[in-house]
């Protein structure tokens, strides 16, 4: 089987971010991002997909997370895609409900080589510490744009905000590690009756 790793850097005039991704791996990450509640939340991904991540960021964050958080989604996007390659023998479709004390969120995906986010989190509070909640739907934007993915996001119940969104991450973790997951009884088929996703 061949290695389903992949490298990206991304460098823009407000970003300079790079990211280091193994879909068959362990779950270790490590982050320096500047922005350490994304980092908290990214672990999530990690650790719950079996999925070791790297990322680097140095963003304009004096002027606020926007554009490093963005971006971060962006690029993890393209190594992502990247490390999948042609995507033949995955299971292709994911999907995870994760609870979290009164909080319970679903993430459905599908890597169907199209791009496609519904994002239904209605937070009870308009920030985490010093993040700011909106950040996440640019985030969870910016990866489904560039990994080429359908990817349905539903906080089904919570009041607490950030239980709300760590089970979110959790899910959506728990989502990537099934829907990567090769399926032997593909064969390295391509999992689409068009025959190429």
């Amino acid at each position: 089987m061949a290695e389903r790793k992949a490298s990206v850097e991304r460098n823009t005039l407000e970003t300079r971010i790079r990211v280091d991704v193994n879909l068959d791996g362990t779950g270790k990450s490590q982050f320096d991002t500047g922005v350490p509640f994304l980092d908290h939340m990214m672990d999530q991904i990690a650790r719950h997909g079996l999925i070791d991540i790297t990322v680097k960021a140095d963003g304009d964050n004096e002027i606020d997370d926007h554009h490093t958080v963005e971006d971060i989604g962006i690029t993890l996007g393209q190594a992502f895609s990247k490390a999948l390659g042609d995507k033949k023998g995955i299971t292709r479709y994911g999907h995870s409900y994760v609870p979290l004390d009164e909080a319970l969120s679903r993430v459905v995906i599908d890597f169907s080589g199209r791009p496609g986010l519904e994002f239904n989190v209605d937070f009870t509070r308009a920030m985490i510490g010093h993040f700011d909640v909106d950040l996440f739907y640019e985030f969870f934007q910016g990866f489904v744009n560039h990994a080429n993915v359908s990817l349905h996001v539903d906080n089904l119940r919570g009041r607490n905000a950030h239980h709300q969104i760590e089970t979110v991450f959790k899910a959506f973790g728990r989502a990537l590690r099934m829907a990567l997951e090769l399926d032997p009884r593909m064969a390295g088929q391509m999992p689409s009756t068009k025959g190429s996703l």
